[in-house]
């Protein structure tokens, strides 16, 4: 052909496949970003999984701030506690750590811990006479119970101490010699009704029996008379429900208390109450 071939004129405007590029482009940005925002990165877990996987592989964990000053553990730091370096015969020191996937620090109120304290001193002196079923040992809040059962310390409706118990009331009071607080000396009894020419009641029951524990630990136990108080429950404050024989030997007892700060404000609260009214459970 002797004349060059003219191109045809492009139509005016963009191309018709250009929107529809669009679309699916705008369509598929529309896709990830919805997959983005149901994802959750969890930094504390992923290193905890990666910690986990370190141990499972025998990768050693080493703190290399343990030669630093020691500091106290950051409460919002939470997810390392600091535990005690030991040597090693490498002349590496390296930390001992129990729980890694451990998220929040245990804070304990310092009365509790004390209380616990106590109790386990009391339950280290007098671990024979609790093996045997004579004594229990507990806490509560801040307080500490020395629960004295019927069994082998007083005859049936007496308040008198049997003499092979003595030994262990002296025992009990050379422990709480060790230990720092007010002591409440409380008589309990069952339900069953008392009326003898000794006892007209299950009240004056109570109270004589957590006079003589009182008596024996003050006078052959050489505790302090100013930390010593006696009180008598009576039935009011069971342990176990009285239909049963086994329930009443167990409120039939007499219980030593040593009292923390809170307990002592307690006591002060409970016999400072005017007649009539019920004690403070």
């Amino acid at each position: 052909m002797d004349e060059e071939t003219e191109c045809p004129e492009c139509p005016a405007g963009i191309p018709e496949w250009v929107m529809t590029f669009a679309d699916l482009m705008s369509l598929m940005m529309c896709f990830f970003v919805l997959l983005l925002s149901f994802s959750e990165m969890d930094v504390l877990k992923f290193k905890q999984i990666a910690g986990s996987m370190q141990v499972a592989f025998g990768v050693q964990r080493e703190d290399k701030s343990a030669m630093a000053v020691p500091m106290g553990t950051s409460i919002i730091a939470q997810e390392f506690s600091s535990a005690q370096p030991d040597p090693t015969p490498l002349n590496q020191v390296q930390q001992q750590t129990t729980d890694t996937s451990k998220q929040y620090l245990d804070i304990k109120d310092p009365a509790v811990e004390d209380a616990e304290n106590k109790a386990e001193e009391l339950q280290e002196a007098l671990k024979t006479e609790i093996k045997e079923g004579l004594l229990e040992v507990s806490t509560i809040d801040d307080q500490v119970i020395v629960r004295i059962r019927e069994k082998g310390s007083f005859p049936s409706a007496s308040s008198k101490v049997d003499e092979a118990f003595m030994a262990v009331l002296t025992k009990i009071s050379d422990a709480l010699n060790q230990v720092e607080g007010r002591i409440l000396v409380a008589g309990h009894t069952d339900n069953i009704p008392i009326q003898t020419r000794e006892f007209a009641s299950n009240w004056i029951l109570s109270g004589a029996r957590a006079a003589a524990v009182a008596d024996t630990l003050t006078e052959r136990g050489s505790v302090a008379h100013e930390r010593v108080e006696i009180r008598a429950y009576a039935d009011n404050r069971p342990l176990e429900p009285n239909d049963t024989p086994e329930g009443r030997a167990k409120n039939r007892r007499v219980e030593i208390i040593v009292l923390g700060d809170r307990g002592a404000n307690a006591a002060l609260n409970d016999a400072a109450e005017p007649a009539g009214t019920s004690p403070v459970q």
